[in-house]
């Protein structure tokens, strides 16, 4: 989303990132939702990751408006989805993305998860969010670039108060085994693994090198099914705040193919990926599922 909404002339520089856009453009979030869904995805998310009460208040601008902010992030997809089904389009499920802690820090603390916060204020964060979402038209909640076991024990007693949400909960990953605090992946699924409302354990914001890996890794502590959306391939320098490197569709459609085999029930792409990468996954996905005998 960030990576279009910049294409199309849009300014995410500030705390609130593509969420910025909700004030000043809503038709161009809708225009890329649209854009992702006419390339092959099953699922668009939202511009909430970075909206939260604490971010609005930097500004000065009041939890009421957080709020607004989620519920009209929403709104936006919905009406994309409506939009696309116009058409001859298939079922598509709405996200609605929520950052970690880290993220309302606009620092980068969602890198290592080094938090100057306790388990119960953690807990309040998310807990204010889900319950605007609860109120929304939401097929799910995603939890996403998460990047401690606490953290995932902090959502899911938060997620225990809203018991008509379902919702993904995805890790961002330092290596092949450990979250990016420190913590082992397998052991972050395995707090997932006893939450009905959490449906499938996630990595995403990870290179997409070590995601084969890492699905093996989530799978040694989970039975849920596991979603795989990486970055490009590019490098986030956070000292400049710019990304470095290249990416290659066709090789991150190969590479996705790889995660499929490797047991990834979803594919997608996270920070860098473009609606070209979608359909090129989609292409090599389709042609996957395709050789896979009905009743397999």
């Amino acid at each position: 989303m960030a990576t279009e909404l910049e294409k199309r002339g849009c300014d995410i520089t500030g705390p609130l990132w593509s969420a910025h856009v909700l004030d000043s453009a809503p038709e161009k979030i809708a225009q890329v939702h649209l854009d992702y869904l006419h390339s092959g995805a099953d699922c668009i998310s939202t511009v909430g990751y970075q909206v939260s009460g604490m971010g609005f208040a930097e500004l000065g601008r009041p939890a009421a408006e957080a709020a607004r902010a989620l519920r009209e992030s929403v709104a936006i997809a919905e009406t994309a989805r409506q939009e696309f089904r116009r058409g001859p389009g298939r079922r598509v499920f709405i996200a609605a993305s929520l950052g970690p802690y880290g993220a309302a820090l606009h620092n980068g603390a969602e890198f290592h998860g080094n938090y100057d916060i306790g388990f119960d204020e953690l807990v309040t964060f998310h807990a204010e969010r889900l319950g605007v979402i609860a109120e929304t038209n939401a097929d799910l909640v995603a939890l996403e670039t998460v990047p401690s076991l606490e953290e995932g024990r902090a959502i899911t007693t938060a997620l225990t108060g809203f018991r008509n949400l379902r919702a993904w909960v995805s890790f961002t990953c330092k290596d092949v085994v450990h979250v990016a605090h420190g913590e082992r992946l397998a052991d972050c699924a395995d707090v997932l693994e006893v939450v009905p409302q959490v449906v499938a354990v996630g990595i995403n914001c990870t290179a997409p090198h070590l995601i084969g890996r890492l699905i093996a890794a989530a799978r040694a502590g989970t039975t849920k099914p596991i979603f795989v959306y990486p970055n490009s391939g590019e490098l986030w320098d956070a000292a400049k705040r710019r990304w470095y490197g290249s990416s290659n569709v066709g090789e991150f459609a190969a590479m996705a193919a790889g995660w499929y085999e490797a047991g990834a029930q979803a594919v997608g792409g996270c920070c860098r990926t473009t609606p070209a990468h979608i359909r090129a996954v989609r292409d090599v996905l389709d042609t996957k599922v395709a050789d896979v005998p009905i009743g397999m």
